[in-house]
């Protein structure tokens, strides 16, 4: 293992999170502080979660899921993408560096830029909302995986995208529905029968529920199916990273 190219590559990405601040970490954290203003503060009042929990705090691990997917999907896609559109990643890919060692530097980097992002929101969500955290072990379990997996989803993304506008299409256009619609501002119980068996075919729901079991011990699903969930996911995300590497699609053509 080349751990002087990982290091190399991690290093990189990482100062280019220095030089896209106001992009990588300002903006999502405004923008979801003004969900903690309007919904926790302004509409939370008035709203109940049948769970006993302040609608302020219940919704506070789904805006962090959010923030945390979003910014590891986009991290790992523009990663690997730009070099493919400037065309220095051939310099890359004749380096005696191994496609799993790339893999893990730029993986690695998007996903330490998503826990960044996601434990900042967790910090700014204690001026706006009570939050109480009753199992850190398995909410640091539960953001460390969907921040690899989806940092993984990510990189998969950017080999595959031609174009900018294939490359928004899965953060701007399949990210935000999934996360609304599983269970970031409401319990799913809330629903009428059909919507909840919908809603178990979300793969975000069982992100949501795990990760909010983690703060209050309260979610729609057993947190150990969350957890299997995620582990799936990633899995996934293996088998198609070494289809990948094995053919060279989109790399090495």
């Amino acid at each position: 293992m080349n751990t002087f190219a990982i290091l190399a590559i991690y290093r990189y990405e990482m100062n280019r999170l220095g030089r896209t601040l106001m992009q990588s970490v300002i903006s999502p954290v405004v923008s979801t502080s003004l969900y903690f203003i309007v919904f926790g503060a302004a509409i939370g009042a008035r709203m109940d979660t049948g769970t006993g929990i302040p609608y302020g705090g219940f919704i506070t691990p789904g805006l962090i899921m959010l923030a945390l997917i979003t910014q590891c999907i986009q991290s790992g896609q523009t990663a690997i993408y730009f070099p493919k559109f400037t065309g220095t990643i051939y310099e890359i890919l004749s380096a005696p560096v191994a496609l799993t060692e790339i893999l893990i530097g730029y993986v690695g980097a998007a996903a330490t830029k998503g826990m960044i992002v996601g434990l900042i929101i967790l910090a700014t969500s204690a001026f706006f909302v009570d939050v109480r955290v009753d199992h850190p072990v398995m909410m640091v379990l539960f953001m460390v995986l969907t921040a690899v997996t989806f940092s993984l989803a990510g990189f998969i993304i950017g080999i595959w995208a031609k174009n900018f506008e294939q490359l928004s299409l899965v953060p701007m256009l399949v990210v935000p529905p999934l996360t609304f619609l599983g269970g970031t501002f409401y319990s799913i119980k809330a629903l009428p029968p059909f919507w909840q068996l919908v809603s178990h075919f979300n793969p975000v729901f069982y992100l949501v529920s795990g990760f909010r079991w983690s703060f209050f011990s309260q979610a729609d699903v057993n947190p150990m199916i969350s957890l299997a969930m995620v582990a799936l996911f990633f899995g996934l995300c293996l088998l198609v990273a070494a289809w990948i590497f094995r053919t060279g699609y989109k790399l090495k053509s």
